[in-house]
């Protein structure tokens, strides 16, 4: 984890968030190539779990909701953890189940009783802060899924089972943040809630739960030995589930949740009936019954898929008997897919050089590197960052046309014209 959270800043990922000011515990900035790889995952996850399927619609809802969406949802009397501070000189707050006996595991100290303490982040709307204004940025994405619900149908031809994907920031003030970006307290969240008859939810279930395990390993490239399901037992499940399976990855810490897909029964959409006095069944068009569908929701946070990533393909070895640092990411989500490479600076090389990154720009991610060193440093740099191939262009490209491609994995190298050169590498990128 170390090694990984060092490269992630010297090379341009994360940063700490404020840190010319002291930085914000639980809070990240994320740099160029973070950016970069942030938006990978976020396209592939849209593109397999709305745009390639015919069951999913869109959503976008609002970071801020009013306290009733909260009451009826019950995260204003569960969404909550157990605190205890510390009474001596540290006065850190730890969560209760994060420690064992009495004393603060930072200086020793006295730890008070525990007592529940709210995760979400509370604000006010308008001119006056009372108790009528007060308001909620949202720890999680579904809850707008679920008051929308009636529109989405009303104003698309969706039917059931179908479902309403989002993807957008949620915070949770979490008593201790910690793991880098594993548990911070903002996050972006991708979420799935899909909408079955109540009577098909295990069927439905057991679909999502192996189809998220198969986008990890075979779209992400994920290593399957680092993965493993665990089912949730009855005892530990969230007030509105009926079963729930993580997702967990090995990770340098032990076995972390990297997605939940759980069955949340009719809870959400009953609730939300309840409260808010409006009608949200949903009449069945082929048998004409009346119902409220029950809901399948695979979640998961793009930053626990982001370290997970970095961390499943962080790896050392040596090279031309020089040790490298290589992030073996899968093409599909590499921030660089493909970095073109200038043998050296002379302006000869230049112009064909960047006549080759404008032919590429549009098809691949690519960067177009001629900054000092050689070109071995150059090929260790686009190494370290996961960049899966470089394009060399040298003096022989001037007279037959031809350019090399340097595999980042094997490192072994391959000579090809310029004309087949966007054809070749879309074959090996996919």
């Amino acid at each position: 984890m170390e090694k990984v959270v060092a490269l992630t800043k010297r090379r341009g990922f994360i940063y700490p968030s404020s840190e010319i000011y002291g930085g914000l515990s639980g809070f990240y900035d994320f740099g160029p190539y973070g950016v970069a790889l942030k938006r990978a995952i976020r396209d592939l996850w849209w593109r397999h779990m709305v745009d390639l399927r015919d069951d999913v619609v869109g959503l976008e809802s609002t970071l801020i909701m009013p306290s009733e969406v909260w009451a009826a949802s019950g995260h204003l009397t569960n969404f909550v953890d157990p605190l205890r501070q510390c009474l001596g000189e540290c006065k850190k707050r730890w969560r209760a189940d994060h420690v064992t006996g009495d004393r603060c595991p930072e200086c020793g100290g006295p730890l008070d009783e525990a007592r529940m303490f709210n995760l979400m982040f509370k604000t006010h709307v308008g001119p006056i802060e009372d108790t009528a204004s007060e308001v909620y940025l949202r720890p999680e994405t579904a809850q707008g899924m679920f008051v929308d619900f009636k529109n989405v149908l009303n104003s698309s031809r969706v039917r059931v089972p179908f479902g309403i994907a989002q993807q957008g920031k949620a915070f949770r003030n979490e008593i201790t943040p910690g793991n880098f970006v594993f548990r911070v307290r903002e996050f972006e969240l991708m979420e799935m809630e899909f909408f079955v008859k109540p009577d098909s939810d295990d069927e439905w279930f057991n679909y999502w739960r192996k189809e998220r395990m198969r986008w990890y390993t075979e779209v992400l490239g994920i290593k399957p030995d680092r993965l493993r399901m665990y089912d949730h037992p009855k005892a530990s499940l969230s007030h509105y589930s009926k079963q729930t399976t993580d997702i967990e990855y090995e990770f340098p810490f032990g076995w972390g949740e990297l997605e939940g897909v759980a069955d949340r029964t009719d809870f959400d959409l009953r609730v939300h009936q309840e409260k808010s006095k409006v009608d949200l069944s949903y009449l069945d068009p082929e048998t004409n019954e009346r119902y409220l569908p029950w809901v399948i929701e695979p979640a998961v946070s793009l930053e626990r898929i982001f370290i997970t990533l970095l961390l499943d393909a962080y790896d050392e070895d040596i090279v031309n008997n020089e040790p490298r640092v290589v992030l073996r990411l899968h093409p599909n989500v590499a921030p660089v897919q493909v970095a073109v490479v200038p043998l050296s600076k002379k302006p000869e090389l230049i112009g064909p050089a960047q006549e080759v990154m404008k032919s590429l720009r549009g098809e691949f991610r690519v960067e177009y590197d001629q900054t000092g060193g050689n070109i071995g440093r150059r090929y260790r740099r686009q190494d370290e960052i996961g960049t899966p191939f470089c394009v060399t262009i040298d003096f022989e490209t001037l007279t037959d046309q031809a350019v090399t491609i340097r595999q980042r994995d094997s490192t072994e190298q391959e000579r090809i014209e310029i004309k087949q050169l966007a054809r070749r590498l879309g074959e090996l990128v996919s």
